[in-house]
């Protein structure tokens, strides 16, 4: 529409429905026009993003203590819990009206991070505990009826066996153990059945859309559970066929899966397939194959902000895809090391910008999110519980491994534990 057209419809709006109308929609016409874009919206994220992150350089270095980020994410995770309950009950937003178990194993993995679990009465920890196990199932999986739905039984990704996954990390921590055997292990015993599932996650180099990384990380989380926690010695030797099998299909020009054979553009996606699947290798004190191409892939993900993705707004999956296994890779081998302790140095204001003053932290900055469950809903910007967590995590695991840095100065709180928190002593450089 050219300068003349917009003049005449303005004139016409004018003399039908007077000054105001007219204003109103040529102003709507304007918006939709130049500022309600794909285009002008990506100019303000970046624009946003740019001037969080300045602020957050700026706090760091000038008046911002990790004791203060503690005690403003603790209260957004108090603020959460519903007082009027039986203790250990969370909702996951603030936009949210009921407890979800997921919610709960978030705020005693963020609460054990920060070593406010010893501020627990005997009582509240044991109400704690009894909450959570009453969730289990008697084949060892852990069920919540407030999530119930079809995603929950087939997904791994979120749903009963990635739920159960932080429940038995939670239980951990809070000193306890689940009553019941994990059943999907009893298959495991048998290694013709492991070679057959292990084909059919379709994990080797080239990529799949049938590919799945979750459903291993559960697994041989369960089963490493299971040989250290509960006495099943035999779970070893499925752990062992296992990580052979996924030593036979790495992509040894990236040191990931599913990369094609040296794809360049398949490394940022690679980065996170192999972060589920490098967790339980450290676990167990394992060394990577081609751990050298591993770093060089994970530090091509850095962007300018400081995250972990090729695009500039990192969610927080992106970013401790990356961070999880350069802290732990830095504190085994001197390869590239300078670039590493960098690139984490960087990582630390990017992962601050995703905190909100209430003290939680968004997934990822100018979206909403939702997880699996509308239960499991956050707005735009708005904190969640799962997010304030990994990010947590992620800026605890840099403080373990660069013990000058911002975050390296607080005393923070890990268990030997397998699944996604854990860090064993030796593994830190302070």
């Amino acid at each position: 529409m050219n300068i003349q057209n917009i003049a005449r419809n303005f004139y016409i709006g004018v003399k039908n429905d007077g000054v105001c109308a007219a204003v109103l929609s040529f102003w709507r016409y304007l918006y939709c026009k130049y500022i309600y874009t794909p285009e002008f919206q990506a100019l303000a994220l970046d624009h946003d993003l740019k001037r969080r992150l300045s602020h957050r350089v700026y706090e760091i270095r000038d008046s911002l203590k990790m004791t203060d980020v503690r005690a403003q994410t603790l209260r957004f995770v108090e603020s959460m819990r519903f007082w009027d309950q039986p203790y250990g009950r969370y909702r996951y937003a603030p936009c949210q009206k009921s407890a979800v178990l997921y919610a709960s194993t978030y705020a005693v993995l963020t609460r054990h991070l920060y070593g406010d679990l010893f501020s627990l009465t005997a009582r509240q920890r044991e109400e704690w505990i009894a909450y959570i196990k009453s969730f289990q199932s008697d084949d060892g999986l852990f069920r919540d009826p407030a999530v119930e739905c079809e995603l929950a039984d087939t997904a791994d990704w979120w749903g009963w066996r990635h739920l159960t996954l932080h429940a038995v990390m939670a239980l951990t921590c809070l000193g306890a153990v689940p009553d019941k055997p994990f059943g999907i292990l009893e298959s495991f015993k048998n290694e013709a059945f492991i070679e057959s599932w292990f084909k059919d996650l379709h994990i080797t180099q080239n990529p799949s859309d049938q590919m799945n990384a979750h459903l291993p990380l559960s697994v041989v989380t369960f089963l490493q559970y299971a040989r250290d926690f509960q006495n099943a010695v035999w779970a070893d030797t499925a752990i062992k066929k296992i990580i052979s099998l996924l030593d036979e299909q790495i992509d040894q020009e990236t040191g990931c899966w599913c990369t094609g054979y040296g794809r360049k553009d398949l490394v940022n996606n690679g980065v996170k397939i192999a972060y589920h699947l490098w967790i339980f290798y450290f676990y167990d004190k394992l060394s990577i194959k081609c751990p050298d191409k591993a770093i060089d892939s994970l530090l091509s993900t850095q962007n300018a902000f400081g995250g972990f993705d090729y695009s500039i707004n990192s969610s927080a999956c992106d970013d401790i895809d990356s961070i999880d296994p350069l802290c732990r890779l830095t504190a085994m081998t001197d390869y590239r090391k300078s670039e590493i302790n960098n690139a984490l140095y960087r990582a630390v204001p990017w992962v601050l910008v995703n905190m909100n003053p209430d003290g939680g932290f968004v997934f990822k900055r100018g979206q909403s999110f939702q997880y699996g469950h509308e239960k499991m809903y956050s707005g735009v910007n708005e904190s969640n519980m799962f997010a304030t967590w990994f990010r947590t995590l992620s800026i605890a695991y840099i403080g373990k491994v660069l013990p000058d840095s911002w975050p390296g100065k607080f005393g923070w709180h890990f268990e030997s534990i397998p699944g996604l928190q854990f860090w064993h002593k030796k593994d830190s450089t302070g």
